[in-house]
């Protein structure tokens, strides 16, 4: 279900508030640190995050205490042996290998994400045998909390700038005044395109995909149009969207903007057979996964003039080194995966995260949870 600007903002509050968790404090006065669940926190969240943990003494927590470097891989399989929750953020893998090395202590896994293709879900709900003299049968019967609907607002602003960053040329404008070539002033130098009466397409309509069209109306769009896995008739009569075929997004969008989640099926689906059918002077946005997009087949769209222009907050690999062959194209814009970085949001997802930690461990419903 869409959720409306004003119950956007109160998941918000509901996030960041402390949960009234029963035998939050009274309890653990009463016993020893040590008794308490133990849990890791991969990085060094965000501080309502780490404030809910401290004051909720309800677990005995270690991180890693770094937020410019990810735990080594090393290091994370030796912390996470016997935990008995697990807070993570996008870098970190969780695999049966992770899983193995913790062992069957571990109950809740959290991540402050919204996008959950680091995890496996298959090995998180796996049926795992063991045999001794007898066989054993268990499930890992892992909880798995994420923080979408919090990071909406952020995700859809940054979506909005850097599509017009990259359709105005922004980028290319300021290293021109920087660098001396502001000459005098001429006809078409630096032109770009305008969404004035132009069509946008989404590529995966859900919370984000709604509000950045919202954001985008007043712009004078002419019509938006999206595709999915099904028509999604209730979100999009929010913005008057049209449901057509893949095939028609990359045909008719002026701007065509991605925001599916990255699964087997959507891997790579923006590829050369989608760039062939878009429009040479379409602009083409993704602030999802680096994973949708085969970035061979941009490079060579960008390139050859096949699309105007693209603008990326996210790639394979990320970071993308710098020797990577999209660095060189002027109508290009690469962002370091940032749509959710607003200080309002993190907080909110590092709190979300840490209540559903919490929640998990007691056995109650998480406020964000995923169904394995």
């Amino acid at each position: 279900m869409w959720y409306s600007r004003m119950a956007l903002r109160r998941l918000q509050r509901i996030a960041v508030t402390p949960r009234n968790i029963t035998g939050a404090l009274t309890s653990s006065v009463q016993r020893e640190m040590s008794s308490l669940p133990r849990v890791y926190v991969t990085r060094q969240i965000p501080p309502e995050g780490l404030k809910i943990l401290r004051e909720s003494g309800q677990v005995q927590f270690e991180l890693w205490d770094s937020d410019d470097v990810p735990v080594p891989r090393k290091e994370l399989l030796q912390k996470v042996k016997g935990v008995d929750g697990l807070l993570c953020v996008l870098t970190e893998k969780i695999d049966a290998e992770l899983l193995d090395a913790a062992g069957p202590n571990l109950k809740v896994l959290s991540t402050m994400s919204v996008g959950f293709d680091h995890l496996s879900l298959e090995e998180l709900k796996k049926r795992l045998t063991y045999s001794a003299c007898v066989c054993v049968f268990f499930c890992r019967g892992i909880r798995v909390g994420y923080t979408p609907d919090v990071l909406t607002d952020s995700v859809a602003e940054l979506t909005v700038a850097l599509l017009l960053t990259t359709s105005r040329r922004l980028i290319e404008a300021t290293h021109e005044a920087k660098t001396g070539g502001w000459g005098t002033w001429r006809t078409l130098w630096l032109c770009g395109y305008e969404l004035a009466n132009s069509t946008v397409g989404i590529l995966g309509l859900g919370r984000i995909g709604v509000a950045i069209a919202e954001r985008l109306a007043p712009f004078k769009v002419k019509k938006f149009i999206y595709t999915d896995v099904a028509p999604r008739p209730e979100l999009a009569s929010v913005i008057n969207a049209e449901y057509v075929s893949l095939d028609e997004l990359a045909k008719q969008s002026d701007f065509l903007t991605v925001c599916c989640a990255l699964t087997p099926e959507t891997k790579e689906i923006c590829n050369k057979n989608l760039f062939s059918k878009m429009k040479n002077t379409s602009i083409f946005i993704n602030t999802s996964r680096g994973g949708v997009v085969n970035q061979d087949d941009l490079y060579k769209a960008l390139s050859t003039g096949q699309i105007a222009g693209a603008g990326l907050d996210v790639t394979v690999p990320e970071p993308l080194p710098t020797s990577h062959p999209l660095f060189t194209l002027k109508n290009c814009v690469i962002l370091p995966h940032i749509a959710s970085a607003s200080y309002t949001t993190r907080n909110a997802m590092s709190a979300l995260a840490a209540n559903n930690l919490l929640l998990g461990l007691q056995g109650e419903p998480m406020i964000k949870g995923l169904e394995l």
